[in-house]
């Protein structure tokens, strides 16, 4: 675990390599307990199986809006115990956002005290007062933990922060060190390098790595949080094999894989059930049950109970068949 004080200079040796942000696999009556079994053989298929560097707990993918802050705490346990038992190297991040402060420095504390890496704020997503408000967030929760901090900029907060807003945080609070750009806003990601050149920045538009921004040290050579274990298999390492390329500065080379290999045309047959719920389409959600059942295709275990929690809806037959179409075209899936 990086202090806050060793956070920046850690994070720029440390942050690398594929980052699993991991669902929730509910069971029970209406989802309302954890199927811890499930959770544990999803670490280790992550950590063990994939050999993925990183673990992303208890984001929007996992659901964090849905959990009581004892879920929460629980499940960033059970990662860090089942994770370093399959790799003592593995890097943990903790996903610590909440409605509150005192909730999200309630989480903030524990990540410190169980051995978390670095956590994770999410912008705040309720009665943000813009920039200053996240600042004075920010600020609240370093002022009072000794732990590495990064920022997780997304629309699912209704707010995303800008360049200037997002260098300010990073100026005024010395425990950030990194920041999960979640917003699809490569000139935006452009111009925060720029203003803070030294701020550890991952961005979610794929495309910006394929045009050299890894070479010119403006992202870095980590994918802070996201689904890599649904985009391949321990017998087909596609998202691994190219990533290596990427990271190796092997450009024309990974296009050329991404293209043959089946993974571009992965991204297109998917569609947008990820991310987006048809009947609100301007809003971007992290909608567990899709994630899961893709999982599930995969023959990972999800829980009796495959659906999200509630407020989100359950995923519909459509989403299934479209989805389940892709895995098979893409041959991760067999017929």
């Amino acid at each position: 675990m990086a202090t806050a004080r060793e956070a920046r200079s850690w994070a720029r040796s440390a942050l690398r390599g594929i980052g699993d942000s991991l669902y929730t696999p509910f069971c029970g009556a209406d989802g309302d307990d954890i199927d811890w079994d499930a959770y544990r053989a999803l670490v280790r298929y992550c950590v063990g199986d994939l050999r993925h560097p990183m673990l992303w707990c208890t984001s929007g993918l996992a659901e964090f809006w849905s959990l009581t802050l004892d879920e929460r705490k629980r499940l960033l346990e059970v990662a860090i115990e089942e994770g370093r038992v399959a790799n003592p190297d593995v890097v943990v991040q903790a996903c610590t956002a909440a409605m509150s402060a005192k909730d999200c420095l309630d989480l903030t504390l524990h990540a410190q005290q169980v051995g978390a890496d670095i956590a994770y704020i999410q912008t705040p997503m309720m009665e943000l007062h813009g920039g200053e408000g996240a600042l004075r967030f920010f600020r609240y929760v370093a002022d009072r933990t000794d732990i590495a901090l990064g920022m997780f900029n997304s629309p699912s907060s209704g707010y995303v922060l800008s360049p200037a807003e997002s260098a300010r945080i990073y100026d005024e609070v010395p425990a950030v060190c990194a920041t999960k750009e979640g917003a699809f806003r490569p000139a935006a990601s452009r111009l925060l390098h720029e203003l803070a050149p030294d701020l550890v920045l991952w961005e979610c538009d794929k495309t910006v790595y394929r045009a050299g921004w890894l070479r010119d040290g403006i992202v870095c050579p980590a994918q802070l949080g996201t689904a890599g274990y649904l985009f391949e298999t321990p017998q087909r390492r596609l998202l691994s094999e190219y990533w290596d390329l990427i990271v190796n500065d092997q450009l024309v080379e990974a296009m050329d894989y991404a293209r043959e290999s089946g993974l571009d045309q992965f991204d297109i047959d998917l569609g947008s059930w990820f991310t987006c719920y048809p009947g609100r389409s301007d809003y971007f959600t992290h909608w567990g049950g899709a994630f899961k059942y893709a999982a599930s295709l995969l023959g990972l275990p999800i829980g009796g109970y495959p659906y999200s929690r509630p407020p989100q809806a359950e995923l519909p037959p459509e989403a299934k068949a479209q989805i389940e179409k892709a895995y098979r075209r893409l041959g991760l899936v067999k017929a």
